[in-house]
């Protein structure tokens, strides 16, 4: 018997198969749940069609969590075909590339904005159409990033975002308790994914974030999945409004001196 065995999750976000949300996705899949996808944009569709193929999934729908009417339509049609929803996956970040890079205080304020309503206020929006369909519970959870409390160059509006994300999920999660909905945040490492190439100097940050890390290593999709995993499932039935991390410990490191570690590494 797997851990999700009868469990039905929604996964916001697979763009393609290097999305985390895809990650999440295959994780709970192999312990018995029933995924559902949504994705952005039609474009997505033919990359999100065959991913979904692959684990079985039979429900896959396209909505902008900028716009209500789609939002509705998705979980309509969840509540049609499953009647429930036992897992809500959050994986969705976005922001106008010039938000990504320069400088912090040239930032404009329509991007920081958007930035803030696709990537931390969709949660809300999510969560509060989730709520119905889970009568008994169940498990809500979004991925952050480091950024949210240190300063990461070029991460911009997206740290923004991310510091809002980590306030709406105790809200949420201090809202939704009484009717046994936990929510929480995943803070993954940095991950090479559509989103983030879109960030000013990345490659240079995930060298950064190998070499710093007491683990030495970058954290996979896999990773991040096994710990959805558990967030999804009745091991984590006590656990609540937190921001988890999963980074090969990159967010306990203060100073470090990267020549030497690059030097070792070489």
């Amino acid at each position: 018997m797997g851990l999700l065995d009868g469990k039905i999750a929604l996964i916001f976000g697979v763009a393609n198969k290097h999305s985390i949300g895809w990650g999440i996705a295959r994780a709970l899949h192999r312990e018995g749940a029933t995924i559902a996808l949504s994705y952005a944009m039609d474009r997505l569709e033919k990359r999100v069609r065959p991913l979904g193929e692959s684990i079985g999934c039979e429900f896959m729908m396209q909505a902008d969590v900028g716009k209500a009417a789609e939002m509705d339509a998705v979980f309509e049609a969840v509540a049609e075909k499953y009647g429930k929803l036992d897992v809500l996956a959050h994986s969705v970040a976005f922001a106008e590339r010039d938000a990504l890079g320069g400088r912090f205080v040239d930032l404009r304020r329509e991007s920081l904005l958007s930035a803030i309503d696709i990537s931390a206020v969709s949660l809300i929006e999510l969560a509060r159409r989730a709520e119905p369909l889970m009568p008994a519970g169940g498990s809500i959870m979004s991925l952050t990033y480091n950024a949210s409390r240190a300063v990461v160059p070029n991460y911009n509006a997206m740290a923004v975002a991310k510091a809002a994300l980590e306030a709406i999920t105790m809200y949420l999660a201090a809202d939704l308790g009484r009717g046994k909905i936990r929510v929480n945040a995943i803070s993954a490492g940095a991950i090479k994914t559509l989103s983030a190439g879109g960030i000013a100097g990345f490659r240079d940050l995930l060298k950064y974030a190998e070499v710093t890390a007491p683990m030495k290593e970058l954290v996979s999709q896999d990773d991040v999945g096994d710990l959805a995993l558990f967030l999804a499932s009745d091991l984590s039935r006590r656990i609540t409004g937190e921001v988890i991390y999963v980074d090969a410990g990159h967010n306990i490191m203060g100073y470090t001196d990267v020549e030497a570690l690059v030097n070792e590494a070489e």
